[in-house]
């Protein structure tokens, strides 16, 4: 592993389903159950306060960390003046016709066009913590072209699914199989794993303009639907099959990956968290499976840890105020 001498920017996705006026929004685009449902908006646990935490502790050579959100959404706790923060709009980088927008996939097609973002900039999920300093490192392979990390998982093909009854994340990753393949030849491709990813914009804008169809389907469409593409998934095979990245040994892809699906069985949650604590990985994700009403008890479980784990302020944040 030889980490990238260039500047590296952290690129955040995030948005606050209880800021005054969003829900409402949501749900007058909403067109069925799928639309409407939290686990993409939900901001229970302020998982992005402790996941900046996580960076400037274990990342400290980042140069700026730009935060994506829908306008007026700024995290109460933030100092967006902050020389280090960037906070950008969405409608400071798509177009009018997309929005609003409640598709992550549309909004992540975009990130390579941030003004000012380094060329090769870690993506990280408003979920995604990073828990060692040797993350950064296991992004770059020894020649320095970015790793993807694949986790042991293939996509379903696209002539396997039934559009009727699949979900639209399923159809989109079969889309994009399917248009790489028409590149690149037959899979089976896999999943990436859950966790921070290095992103390269070169490799972002020749993707969009390969398979510019696909991402104007994806821009278009307010929800995920089973005409997109998720450009994660995308991008990352796209630079990985021309060249521009390297496929991980699956190894350093496990020592990557932590990750833990928050239950409102708490037995279930708690004993996620233990089996990951003890291996110790370099990143983690605390991914929302929560129900309509988020069990109290494993949110205290969740909020304990994540303070145990990032106690310390960021210099970013307004006040000490845990």
């Amino acid at each position: 592993m030889a980490q990238s001498l260039e500047p590296i920017d952290v690129v955040y996705t995030w948005v606050d389903d209880k800021w005054p006026g969003y829900a409402g929004m949501l749900a007058s685009y909403a067109r069925d159950k799928r639309d409407a449902s939290p686990d993409r908006t939900r901001d229970n646990l302020d998982i992005i306060r402790y996941s900046m935490r996580s960076v400037a502790r274990n990342l400290p050579g980042i140069r700026r960390i730009h935060l994506v959100t829908c306008r007026p959404q700024v995290p109460e706790w933030l100092d967006a003046a902050h020389p280090m923060i960037n906070l950008v709009h969405h409608d400071e980088i798509m177009a009018p016709e997309y929005l609003p927008t409640f598709n992550s996939f549309a909004i992540v097609s975009h990130l390579h066009l941030l003004p000012s973002v380094s060329r090769r900039f870690l993506y990280i999920e408003d979920d995604m913590l990073v828990m060692s300093p040797g993350a950064m490192a296991a992004m770059f392979a020894p020649d320095g072209r970015p790793y993807v990390h694949l986790k042991n998982m293939r996509v379903v093909p696209r002539d396997k699914l039934d559009s009727a009854t699949a979900s639209p994340w399923n159809l989109a990753l079969a889309n994009a199989d399917s248009a790489l393949s028409q590149r690149f030849g037959a899979g089976p491709r896999q999943h990436l794993i859950h966790g921070p990813r290095i992103m390269d914009a070169v490799a972002a804008e020749a993707a969009c303009v390969e398979y510019e169809a696909l991402i104007e389907a994806t821009r278009r469409s307010r929800f995920r639907r089973g005409d997109n593409a998720p450009p994660e998934f995308l991008i990352s095979h796209f630079a990985a099959e021309s060249g521009a990245a390297a496929y991980a040994d699956r190894a350093l892809s496990r020592q990557v990956q932590g990750y833990v699906p928050l239950e409102d069985i708490a037995l279930l949650t708690w004993a996620q968290f233990l089996a990951v604590e003890r291996r110790r990985p370099m990143t983690m994700t605390l991914n929302d499976n929560f129900g309509s009403r988020p069990n109290p008890r494993v949110e205290r479980m969740a909020r304990k840890r994540l303070l145990r784990w990032f106690p310390d302020p960021a210099p970013w944040e307004r006040s000490s105020g845990q």
